[in-house]
């Protein structure tokens, strides 16, 4: 698995990867809190909160960017620095007002990590699918950890001191990786190519091999978003599951995908990137399908969770799909821009969710997931039947 780099190097990065998803997941739980403090709606919220998220899509393009022309390290150093201080800000927040600037800050400064960190790790390891996967376990354990800390920290110091969870963890792990990770070369450092002109970032997008990627992301991407707004709701309105049951079969899923994430990675390097793809995307397709037509007993429940944890165990892999298909000088801008692509389209996953289930009901929600799932496994197979991106 090694080129350069060692496990000290892709566990510090990884940790990296998990500060970014606790800053990004820690305000979830406190919602009410920040409600009553403030005393404003749930919709001025979730608006500061919708900010943060647009930030961290748009903010992965220029971090590419200046990963090109200063280094991967610095890139994460300051992103690291910058979920830190904006934390705090977020903490002490005088007002909605503040508290949005803040969030909004906050998604930028985690939005910096993600390109100069997959890129670093491309860069450091011959096997791409194996550390991309062992780098998801950073998302996969925050998923479990940040909203439990929160609210634990949140309920015996106040919900300020709940926000205060990545100021804690973030200059640790700052530490750490300025400590085992050595200065890494420009890839661009005169700024030429990526970044600024606009017709070689076309010319990328449009390539055969990066836009096919581009879309499976943007689909996969929709149907993880839709699974991590309203999968606890889907489960207590639609399979009966009571509250309890519920958050427990959701935390399951991301325990699930801790162990399964690294080792699709592992098996996509051994027999490639879309076969591994395709039998996640079919696991997912089975996994709703028990939730959506099972009887809520326990072995549909049980053979459910497994699936779904399953399917939704690809990012690594599909990062590592544009790795393949992207220079060493393109993993920086390059990876950056679709990135920002990927995450603003897939972003419209809990509206459309929310929407239809709201609208239409659960079954046309989370059937509609289960369908672009199934879509995509086809998509897989006329590839490689047309060579679509060959």
């Amino acid at each position: 698995m090694e080129r350069r780099g060692g496990w000290d190097l892709l566990g510090v990065t990884t940790a990296a990867f998990f500060v970014t998803m606790v800053a990004r997941l820690v305000p979830s739980p406190l919602v009410p809190d920040v409600i009553d403090a403030y005393g404003v709606s749930t919709g001025t919220v979730g608006l500061a909160l919708s900010g943060m998220w647009a930030a961290y899509a748009l903010f992965q393009f220029p971090g590419g960017v200046v990963a090109d022309r200063v280094g991967q390290r610095r890139v994460i150093l300051v992103a690291m620095a910058g979920i830190g201080a904006t934390s705090l800000l977020l903490a002490s927040s005088p007002n909605v007002a503040v508290f949005a600037l803040a969030a909004v800050a906050l998604g930028a400064s985690a939005g910096l990590y993600f390109t100069a960190g997959t890129s670093f790790l491309a860069d450091q390891f011959e096997d791409t699918g194996r550390a991309l996967g062992v780098h998801e376990i950073g998302a996969s354990g925050a998923g479990l950890v940040a909203p439990v800390a929160s609210a634990a920290v949140a309920a015996r110091f106040g919900w300020r001191a709940g926000l205060l969870v990545p100021a804690v963890v973030a200059p640790v792990v700052l530490v750490l990786f300025a400590w085992r990770v050595p200065e890494t070369p420009p890839p661009d450092p005169e700024g030429g190519g990526w970044g600024i002109d606009p017709h070689a970032l076309l010319a990328l997008l449009v390539r055969p091999s990066i836009g096919f990627t581009t879309l499976l992301a943007m689909i996969a991407f929709f149907t993880w978003q839709s699974f991590a707004s309203f999968f606890p709701t889907f489960l207590v309105e639609h399979v009966g599951l009571e509250t309890g049951r519920a958050s427990l079969v959701f935390g399951v899923v991301f325990a699930i995908t801790l162990v399964a994430a690294p080792s699709l990675g592992w098996v996509s390097d051994a027999l490639g990137r879309d076969r591994t793809l395709g039998t996640a995307f079919v696991a997912g397709v089975a996994g709703y399908a028990c939730f959506l037509f099972g009887d809520g007993g326990l072995d549909v429940v049980v053979a459910g969770t497994a699936l779904v944890g399953l399917g939704l165990s690809w990012p690594g892999v599909l990062n590592s799909r544009f790795m393949d298909h992207l220079a060493a000088d393109e993993r920086g801008a390059g990876f950056g821009l679709v990135r920002t692509v990927v995450l603003l389209v897939s972003s419209l996953g809990s509206g459309v969710t929310g929407t239809l289930a709201g609208r239409v009901g659960w079954l046309a929600a989370y059937g509609l997931v289960a369908t672009l799932l199934a879509v995509l496994a086809v998509l897989l197979v006329a590839n490689r039947v047309l060579g679509v991106d060959a």
